[in-house]
Parts: structure tokens; C-alpha cells; sequence
């Protein structure tokens, strides 16, 4: 039998048998040698002694041995049920103790590691639930026109309005998916943003150049301040669609003939770049709930939209450890604050 299989018990009785005909056999040895009954009895008696000492030691290890059992089997259960964690005295100095704390230490990272996890299951279940529910409505819109154009006779004008819907809600579901892709990308961690030095004013140009085309179809003016000079540590692709989503919105309930203006503050520990419009504004009661995913005001339903354009850029400036503030008040307009450390 190989030693580390040997049991600790038979060990230790092992020892002790050992010591005890050890002692026996000097005995036996001394009394022929010397042929004196008082030193034997002398030495039985010290042998017995040593006997009881070595005993109590086997039963006090054994005691010990098996409370640090007992406490080990309790603390893996409750590893793998994930109940309470059995009580450690962290203010030991024993090697079991010691033991104790990194079991600690290991279940406290189980229980984060069984939690993040639940956490990603149940935002993947609500993301699947929200896909479902929001390619329902231009599917069954396209199925619908679909089946018209294959089973009724009508005139070329009016197959061409049939056509030119299908092709608004194609677009339509085109853009959700690429919105999903985009949410669902960032939220599992596919993609990693990378900082670099920018000038902001390049970041603004790529965001600004996205919605010219719906600026000047509601002949909204567009105002931008940005102080020459100007650079930052900062992913510039993915800020500029934080800034689109922004700006986008904006368009979307600013009426014909507003105003939307893009300001740059400098500030010591921050970037920050306002957007403020002239639309309706958001109730205080709604601006929390705004930046939730595919979130809409019953209000705002007559405006085409999905409701992931603020939750999209709170999450590209949350990941370069900024953050988005939102003052508004109803029918003056609201403004979107990024702020994005310098550092």
C-alpha cells in the first residue's frame, strides 16, 4: 500500500505499537543486563504511562480530524446547493483554518461565477423576447403584402404603393436586427472598444454626417460648437454612434423648423457634449426609463422608432467609464450630457 493511502489512525497505532515493544524489548534487554525488578517495573511503568499519552494524543487527533471533515463536507455542500456558507473563524492561526479560508475564498467566487451566470441567462432570455416581439409586427406586415400582390388583380400604381411598403418595412427590419446585433455584441463582450487619441471634432464630424439627410428634410437648424484642438483618449467609431443615437433621436422629435445644438465643454476631469433640441421633452417621471432597451413613451408612438437608440448609447459611453445625464422639461426641449474621462 502506498503511503499517502495509508490511513492516518493505523498510522498512528502503528507508532505506538512501535514505541511500546520498542520499550518492551529494552526492557527485557536492561534486566538481563543488569538483572534488577525494581528498574523494569520502573520502566513498565513509564512505558504504560507513555502508552496513555500517546492514546490520548490518537484520540484527540482523530476528534480534530474529524470536526475538520465534518466542517469540509459541510462547506463543499453548500458549495454545490449554494446555500449559506458555513460560519469560518477567520481569526485562527491553524493550518485547517487556513484551508477553511481559501474554501472561503472559493466559494464566495462560485457563488459570483453561479450568479454572473444567472445574469446572462436572464438577459439573453429578455433579448430573445424582445427580438421576438419586435421583427413580430413588419413580418406579419410583409406576409400581409406579400399575399396581397400574389392573390389580387390590381392595377400597376397601386402594386407600386404595395411595394414601396414592403420596402419601408424591409428597411424597417433591416435597421432592428442591426440594432440587435449591435446591443447584443456589446452586452456579451464581442466587442472590445479601443481608445485611442482622437480629435472630438473628427468624432462629431462622423456622427453629424449620418443625419444630415433627415436634418434638411424637416429643415431643422443644427448648431455645433467645438473648441479647435480638442483630443481625446476615446473609441471613436463607437462614440460617434453613442452621438448619432443621440442626435437621431433628437430629429425624431424635434418638429420642422427647431433647433438641435451640439456643444463641447472642456472641463477638468471630463468631456462633455451636450445635445440639446427644441422638441417636446420628457416628462421627469419617464427620463429614468428612457434609456431602458426598446422602451417608448405611449406618447411618442405616431414617431417611427424602436426604442434602442438611448439604451445603445449609454452603453458605448458606460464602457469607456462615462456616463449620460438627461435634463428636460416638457415642450421646451431636452439635452443629453456625455461625459467621457480624460483619463
Amino acid at each position: 500500500m502506498q503511503l499517502h493511502k495509508f490511513p492516518i489512525r493505523k498510522f498512528l497505532l502503528a507508532v505506538i505499537s512501535g514505541a511500546v515493544l520498542s520499550s518492551a524489548l529494552l526492557l527485557v534487554l536492561f534486566y538481563l543486563k543488569t538483572g534488577s525488578p525494581v528498574t523494569v517495573m520502573c520502566g513498565i511503568v513509564l512505558t504504560a504511562v507513555n502508552f496513555a499519552w500517546g492514546a490520548a494524543l490518537l484520540i484527540f487527533l482523530q476528534g480534530k480530524l474529524a470536526d475538520f471533515t465534518n466542517s469540509l463536507c459541510q462547506t463543499l455542500n453548500s458549495m454545490m446547493d449554494g446555500s449559506d456558507r458555513p460560519p469560518v473563524d477567520f481569526e485562527a492561526e491553524t493550518s485547517l483554518s487556513r484551508i477553511n479560508h481559501r474554501l472561503d475564498r472559493l466559494y464566495n467566487i462560485m457563488l459570483h461565477t453561479r450568479r454572473q451566470t444567472a445574469e446572462e441567462k436572464a438577459g439573453l432570455q429578455s433579448l430573445m423576447s424582445d427580438i421576438s416581439h419586435q421583427t413580430r409586427t413588419p413580418i406579419a406586415n410583409l406576409k400581409m403584402i406579400n399575399d396581397t400582390l400574389l392573390t389580387r388583380d390590381m392595377p400597376a400604381d397601386q402594386q407600386r404603393d404595395f411595394l414601396q411598403t414592403s420596402v419601408s418595412q424591409l428597411d424597417k427590419l433591416d435597421f432592428l436586427i442591426q440594432a440587435m446585433v449591435k446591443t447584443s455584441r456589446l452586452e456579451t463582450g464581442a466587442i472590445t472598444l479601443e481608445k485611442k487619441q482622437v480629435p472630438v471634432a473628427d468624432t462629431l464630424t462622423d456622427a453629424i454626417n449620418s443625419i444630415l439627410v433627415p436634418l434638411e428634410k424637416k429643415q431643422i437648424e443644427l448648431d455645433v460648437d467645438c473648441p479647435e484642438g480638442i483630443s481625446l483618449c476615446h473609441d471613436s467609431r463607437w462614440t460617434a454612434e453613442a452621438v448619432y443615437n443621440l442626435l437621431d433621436n433628437a430629429v425624431k422629435y424635434t418638429p420642422a423648423g427647431g433647433r438641435i445644438q451640439v456643444t463641447v465643454h472642456n472641463l477638468k476631469m471630463f468631456l462633455r457634449i451636450d445635445v440639446a433640441d427644441t422638441g417636446r421633452g420628457i416628462p421627469e417621471s419617464k427620463q429614468a426609463a428612457v434609456f431602458k432597451r426598446f422602451y417608448r413613451e405611449e406618447a411618442v408612438h405616431d414617431v417611427e422608432g424602436i426604442g434602442i437608440g438611448l439604451y445603445l448609447a449609454r452603453e458605448i459611453v458606460t464602457m469607456q467609464g462615462g456616463f449620460i445625464k438627461l435634463s428636460s422639461t416638457v415642450g421646451e426641449g431636452s439635452v443629453f450630457s456625455v461625459y467621457l474621462p480624460k483619463t
